[in-house]
């Protein structure tokens, strides 16, 4: 998945689709991270990483719609 990010920073407008998949991606580790440390599965610094990427889902979805509107 990292290439993929990086080939979706490289040429937004074409790989818009891709950004889709990108942010089940990180809402899936996110959501599971948060689950285990709420479960007490899992240390408050590993919290910080699900937490990071629950910040990426949403800076991809913000990517997502604006990269739409550029589109039109």
């Amino acid at each position: 998945w990292q290439v993929a990010f990086f080939i979706i920073a490289r040429y937004p407008l074409r790989f818009r689709p891709m950004m889709i998949p990108s942010i089940l991606e990180k809402v899936g580790y996110g959501a599971a991270v948060v689950a285990l440390y709420a479960h007490g599965r899992m240390h408050g610094q590993d919290l910080a990483f699900g937490l990071v990427d629950l910040l990426f889902a949403v800076l991809f979805a913000v990517a997502f719609l604006r990269t739409g509107r550029a589109a039109i």
